[in-house]
């Protein structure tokens, strides 16, 4: 079943009464196997002596019972003349055994506690390998970003949980045949009575487990906004902005608002919970007690032993824990089951695979060529980009001018194969891009956009990350940041390539906006064999100065290969060979600086503004 129609599925169980709630509960075993498999792949001898263990724990309680029922008779045979040194052999089983029980506990919540942490860094590793399979799409997603919360708070402790029950419901059910064959003995309506008095408390929990489920869903987008306004109040990013504007309380008090929304939620599902928990375990209760005084009156007639009614009262007390136990366990797969559906509706999101096997084109002379491309952006009915059409030749620049979205940065993740057109094609060397090995294609262009990442890492890192297989190659650090200027104050930092920037970090230490820029253009430069360069908005926090000598390089670099600008100073845009003027995802104007100046057009009137500005 796929992940889709098991979260419809799941959806359906929750919301549709008793009667679907109990349908679905038939379905309690829908991911057990593939939980167990997981738990047995993460660690299988762990797994083993767990179950072995579990198993150990069922048999023994019995055996404790019966052999107290025969102490308790020597003892009474011994007070008749009867062999004393049965009572003491009798004593010395019975501490073996207990003895046994308390070493059978003890390997149980270790084997527990191991098996825990690893499973629950297998799941987070599966999670973040789906993450790395994903498109840029998914991650644009709201509703995918509520999918992939869901699998992260709950799902990863699930697994173990499910499993856990598993053999806890073996435990049990091996501890029930063994009370069950000594109880028939007294009477076959006592084992009746044993089975039954926990159904209807386990009828309820089955029901609030499946409301549980369903409020969990229903929160998703709240708990993800209680976790940015988190963010928002405690990171160093957000911290100026929050104290100079005064956000702070506002922030706050949203927060407090959402929890209350929640907490109302889960406070009327728990008492409802509670309260027919409590009702219907008084069922049991009496059930109970009505079996004491059952067993009492039988050993009143004489009808049993004095031992065999410490017994029998002592197999019905267990007894009783052991069906409460499994009903409850097989209540809480159920749940488990629920709760694991959303890490496998996410682990099983389908990805639409388009990845070609070439690594090089027919026609290396030709470049890149947009032909006819259109763009929406999923679920958006108006389009990003509009009939595109343009030629870059190996050598020449392109610059690509317009207001912020307007399509710019969306082309250049529609090269980079971020994204795919929803019609016309990409070129690249004469071959379309579809047609690429991705990790060829991607090799091939040194790009770095206008919100790059600031890595929590050291200077050499954050440049390293530009070129993947040269990440820890420091001469290519060097070399990559003389190319982006950022050479000269790498060498004033305390650690040199080995400060580490950012302040989530012991020594941390916090650049400007410019330097940081000069870290992202020396991450572009690690790709020495790329033949395509992509600078978007590259110099923006830069001084006019640091500018001029950052495209000055730029030039020089860029010679020999492909280049792509995307700037709003018409003082760096100018030195293109081909400019685009862009405008709500069409280009209305093509041509060289010259040519655009001539036209009188667009590009004209806001180069000849902003040069008013300068003067």
């Amino acid at each position: 079943m796929s992940g889709r129609s098991t979260q419809r599925g799941n959806g359906a169980t929750a919301e549709s009464g008793p009667g679907a709630t109990m349908q679905g509960f038939f379905g309690v075993f829908r991911y057990s196997r593939r939980a167990l498999a997981l738990v047995i792949a993460t660690n299988r001898p762990l797994t083993v002596a767990l179950a072995l263990l579990t198993l150990l724990a069922g048999v023994l309680p019995a055996g404790v019972a019966w052999v107290g029922s025969r102490l308790v008779d020597a003892v009474i045979a011994a007070m008749h003349g009867g062999d004393a040194h049965r009572v003491l052999q009798l004593v010395a089983l019975e501490g073996t055994l207990v003895a046994a029980m308390a070493a059978t506990q003890r390997g149980l919540s270790l084997c527990q506690s191991l098996l825990r942490a690893q499973l629950g860094q297998r799941v987070n590793v599966m999670i973040l390998e789906k993450a790395l399979t994903l498109d840029l799409a998914h991650f644009e997603d709201s509703e995918f970003y509520d999918k992939l919360t869901r699998a992260r708070r709950e799902a990863s402790s699930r697994p173990l949980s499910l499993v856990i029950r598993t053999f806890g419901l073996a435990q049990n059910a091996v501890s029930l045949a063994s009370y069950g064959t000594l109880l028939w003995r007294f009477s076959p309506w006592a084992v009746a009575v044993l089975l039954l008095a926990g159904l209807p408390a386990f009828i309820a929990e089955a029901k609030f487990s499946g409301d549980a489920f369903r409020l969990f869903r229903w929160r998703s987008p709240e708990t993800r906004m209680q976790l940015y306004l988190e963010a928002v109040l405690g990171r160093e990013e957000h911290a100026k902005e929050v104290r100079l504007y005064g956000l702070g309380p506002r922030l706050l008090q949203r927060y407090r608002d959402i929890f209350t929304l929640l907490y109302r939620a889960d406070r009327q599902l728990a008492i409802r919970r509670d309260l027919w928990g409590f009702g219907l375990g008084l069922l049991g209760t009496g059930a109970l007690y009505g079996a004491y005084a059952w067993i009492a009156l039988a050993t009143v007639r004489l009808s049993i032993t004095l031992g065999q009614m410490t017994m029998y009262l002592s197999l019905f007390r267990q007894g009783q824990s052991a069906v409460s136990a499994s009903l409850s366990a097989i209540g809480g797969m159920y749940e488990d089951n629920l709760y694991l559906s959303t890490l496998y509706d996410y682990l099983e999101t389908p990805v639409e695979r388009i990845d070609g096997a070439a690594v090089r084109g027919p026609d290396p002379g030709d470049g890149i060529r947009f032909e006819d491309v259109w763009f929406n952006y999923p679920g958006s009915a108006e389009p990003a980009l509009a009939a595109i059409s343009l030629h870059l030749k190996p050598g020449g620049s392109l610059a690509l001018v317009g207001e912020n979205g307007s399509g710019k940065t969306t082309m250049i993740k529609l090269l980079t194969r971020l994204y795919r057109p929803t019609r016309g094609r990409i070129i690249l060397d004469g071959l379309d891009l579809n047609d690429w090995n991705v990790r060829a294609l991607r090799d091939r262009i040194g790009v770095i956009f206008q919100d790059f990442a600031r890595y929590q890492m050291q200077v050499g890192e954050n440049i390293g990350v530009g070129d993947e297989p040269f990440f820890e190659d420091e001469a290519r650090w060097r070399d990559a940041a003389t190319k982006g200027q950022a050479q000269e104050f790498i060498d004033s930092l305390p650690g040199g390539y080995r400060t580490q920037l950012g302040k989530w970090f012991k020594d941390g230490r916090e650049l400007s906006g410019g330097q940081w820029q000069k870290i992202a253009l020396s991450r572009a430069f690690m790709r020495v064999r790329a033949d395509v360069l992509v600078l978007d908005e590259p110099t923006s926090a830069m001084d006019a100065q640091a500018e001029a000598l950052v495209f000055e390089r730029f030039r020089q670099l860029a010679r020999d290969r492909m280049a792509i600008l995307i700037s709003h100073r018409f003082s760096t845009v100018r030195m293109a060979d081909q400019i685009a003027v862009i405008e709500h995802g069409r280009i209305i104007e093509h041509g060289s600086h010259q040519q655009l100046m001539a036209a009188a057009g667009r590009y004209a009137a806001l180069f000849s503004l902003q040069a008013k500005g300068y003067r």
